[in-house]
């Protein structure tokens, strides 16, 4: 990992409109993604972890910029910044569907369900071969078939391999697949939406071993998407902790997990499951109610309604991320001591 940076989120925010009445006109508003920001570094894996629906797998789709092809009404406000290597800065949110196509095989996205996110009926060399046809069409078919078997074996799977389709393999061996097609295009980040969530344990940790090394020896950035804090903290260089579309707290790896300060990255932290049997009583952080509903957003602190430290203040202003030190920042200043 450098000092570059490679993407600056700025104060993203991606809205929902919810459409009613007899005519449909727009009654209200889903905020997804309400005003997130965050940096990746060249060669860094930045972890963005939270509870289902915080906004997280929202944050990867706005980057990529396919939110508009799922809803076309919807708002994305702030910017997303691509650093280019000669210093040119790219504003991806405000490109048309052509002008991301040259984005697109620098920014590639590896998804949560393996058996879903491969085309059942196109063999392993067709699912790989398809990116290059699309973003370098100057390959020759030799050219094309070496470099899928090429990335087959990079991603641990056998050349031969190659002919053969989807529903022949495990679910770990679709995911190295999915990989190896994210790798194609010689991306420079690749988004990965819970890529291991679906797999099994042992699994887990082989593609994770391996995206590690991919990352090591190609200079990859990762932006990896989990609600597994663990998971997370293993492969991250820096994690960002969020909660119903805001980020709570953002630091270094080692101080979110270890040394963490906002009450729900606490009690993020205490759901994970511990081996030891020496602290099999270590007693967990159980957060009061349910998760507020994402139409009608509690105002100000939008934590403030499980909060265990919380006061009647955290009604009135929206907490910003404040710094305690060079590297970690939490949004909330009745946690900083």
């Amino acid at each position: 990992m450098n000092n570059s940076i490679l993407l600056e989120v700025k104060n993203l925010q991606v809205y929902f409109p919810v459409f009613g009445g007899v005519f449909q006109k727009k009654v209200a508003e889903v905020k997804a993604v309400d005003g997130v920001s965050f940096t990746i570094h060249r060669g860094e894996t930045f972890g963005l972890v939270g509870e289902s629906g915080c906004g997280k797998t929202t944050v990867g789709r706005a980057i990529i910029n396919v939110l508009t092809h799922v809803s076309p009404d919807v708002h994305i406000g702030g910017e997303i910044l691509y650093h280019d290597k000669d210093g040119t800065v790219h504003n991806i949110t405000k490109l048309s569907s052509s002008a991301m196509k040259v984005f697109r095989s620098k920014i590639q996205m590896i998804f949560q369900d393996p058996y879903s996110s491969l085309n059942s009926r196109l063999s392993v060399k067709q699912i790989i071969s398809e990116p290059l046809e699309i973003h370098e069409p100057q390959l020759s078919q030799k050219e094309v078939e070496d470099k899928v078997l090429w990335l087959l074996e990079k991603v641990g799977l056998q050349p031969e391999y190659a002919n053969r389709f989807p529903h022949e393999f495990s679910g770990g061996q679709r995911q190295r697949i999915g990989i190896a097609r994210a790798l194609a295009t010689n991306p420079e980040l690749i988004i990965c939406d819970e890529p291991v969530s679906a797999l099994d344990v042992s699994v887990q940790a082989q593609v994770i071993n391996l995206m590690e090394d991919l990352r090591d020896e190609f200079g990859i950035s990762y932006l990896f998407i989990a609600h597994d804090l663990s998971v997370v903290h293993h492969i991250s260089n820096r994690i960002g902790v969020m909660y119903l579309g805001n980020m709570v707290e953002v630091g270094m790896a080692d101080e979110i997990y270890f040394y963490s300060k906002h009450p729900y990255s606490k009690a993020l932290l205490s759901s994970v499951p511990i081996a030891d049997p020496k602290q099999k009583g270590k007693q967990r952080i159980l957060l009061q109610g349910d998760i507020p509903n994402p139409l009608n957003k509690p105002s100000g602190c939008s934590f403030r309604t499980r909060c265990p430290i919380a006061i009647d203040d955290c009604a009135n202003h929206t907490p910003q991320l404040l710094n305690i030190s060079d590297t970690h920042s939490i949004a909330c200043p009745y946690s900083i001591s």
